[in-house]
């Protein structure tokens, strides 16, 4: 068992703030249909993106949010999750919630792969009896559980037994209190493995101090200033070479051309043949050159490739991966709310725009020169640099679901003709879709 004592710090004993840079509201507006989602990068030990943490934007996780309301709340944030339908296979789904919610029915509906509930003990909880059987029940079915450092809580003793996760919030904890949390945690008599969660991490020395205490999974504004690139420091030579194929791909080069440009790139082309040969595609017979690869791929599909793999990193860093988040999610939440406001439009376009607004800072060039050097359609050039045509409503909303700013994002929701439960699905679907095609990067 936990050695209780040695949870008891001299800190507050706050409850954690609301994930990101900007404290939530003390009292939430009761209108939590028109909440956005927000999520937020999870990052393992090896600096690696292992996973999201979803939470909505009027969300608070504060002890003193009537308990009704953080119910409302995290109801309308589990709906969300239920019914989006995506599930996580190669990623997690970290998701705070307050332990009123844990008797409703939709937690029942939730799904069991790589899900972990992060809980915060309501200051109203006081039926042990009741929570112990909704934890035991969430455990039967596989999902994760994690409970938010409470230890003056009468009930904390009681889930952290259940618990496979120990989390603290780093803005209420002083140093020696990371320390004996984490040792106490590890030391606990458990029948399953446990981890540690650290969250608003707001220092790269914060991640440093939760790294030397064997912490698992950070989350926090510190992944988007660490380690920034070099202003001066010249661009990956893969990259210039796979944008030059996009330019063939794009113009009106032969196909021979564009293969003898892809010989140059081993990598490439051992992953189109290997994929054009699998056994998921079911072709009746192999196929061993670049040639027959190009005509049986077509040129839109080669380009959405490429696209992809220009963001594609070896041993990225922090400020790596949260590029390839930008650009992946922004590509694929506009294809997905392109196809529901103009099902009748090829999406390709909404796909590329949202891919190629992040490549200013991938390639460490302005925009302009950039795009001025792609055989791109006018609709794509329009919304990239002048912000206008059909594109740039989606662009904005892409945009502002990156900036954590409800205003912002109610504004382009709306100027988009796109509802707030749109957008929510479309981040999801996007955000597991990026998941799914980082995870088989080589």
């Amino acid at each position: 068992m936990f050695s209780w004592k040695k949870l008891f710090g001299n800190d507050k004993d706050a409850a954690p703030q609301a994930p990101g840079n900007t404290p939530a509201p003390r009292h939430p507006p009761s209108d939590t249909a028109s909440a956005f989602l927000r999520r937020e990068a999870v990052f393992d030990r090896q600096n690696h993106l292992a996973g999201h943490l979803f939470c909505l934007q009027q969300a608070s996780l504060l002890a003193d949010a009537p308990r009704d309301l953080q119910r409302q709340i995290d109801v309308r944030l589990l709906t969300i999750l239920v019914s989006s339908n995506e599930a996580w296979n190669n990623q997690l789904a970290f998701i705070p919630v307050c332990s009123a919610v844990l008797g409703h029915v939709i937690v029942d509906q939730l799904p069991s792969s790589n899900l972990i509930l992060l809980i915060q003990l309501s200051a109203e909880e006081q039926d042990g009896e009741a929570l112990g059987k909704h934890l035991l029940r969430l455990r039967e079915r596989g999902i994760g559980i994690g409970v938010y450092r409470q230890p003056r809580h009468p009930l904390y003793g009681l889930t952290a037994c259940y618990a496979n996760f120990g989390a603290i919030d780093l803005p209420t904890c002083e140093a020696n209190v990371v320390r004996e949390f984490s040792a106490a945690f590890r030391a606990a008599d458990s029948a399953f493995p446990t981890y540690l969660f650290a969250g608003n991490i707001e220092t790269a020395d914060e991640h440093r101090l939760c790294q030397q205490w064997h912490f698992d999974y950070f989350q926090g504004p510190f992944s988007g200033i660490a380690a920034p690139r070099p202003e001066n420091t010249q661009a990956d030579p893969h990259k210039v070479q796979l944008l030059h194929l996009l330019r063939l791909v794009q113009g009106d080069a032969e196909n021979a051309e564009i293969a003898e440009a892809m010989k140059q790139d081993p990598l490439l082309t051992f992953r189109i043949l290997r994929y054009l040969n699998s056994p998921l595609l079911g072709l009746n017979h192999r196929i061993d050159s670049l040639g027959q690869a190009l005509i049986i791929l077509g040129r839109q599909r080669l380009t959405r490739w490429l696209s992809v793999l220009l963001f594609s990193v070896r041993e990225p860093n922090f400020s790596d991966w949260m590029l390839v988040e930008s650009a992946l999610t922004r590509g694929r939440l506009m294809e997905v709310l392109g196809a529901e406001l103009m099902p009748n439009q090829p999406h390709d376009p909404l796909f590329l725009t949202g891919i190629f607004s992040c490549l200013d800072r991938l390639l460490r060039r302005p925009m302009a020169e950039i795009i001025d050097s792609l055989p791109i359609a006018d609709e794509i050039r329009q919304a990239l640099i002048d912000r206008q045509g059909p594109i740039a409503p989606l662009l904005a909303v892409a945009q502002a679901s990156e900036a954590f700013d409800v205003e912002r994002m109610r504004i382009t929701a709306l100027a988009a003709g796109i509802s707030t439960d749109s957008v929510n699905r479309a981040l999801l679907s996007a955000t597991a879709w990026a998941s799914e095609v980082t995870e088989h990067w080589e």
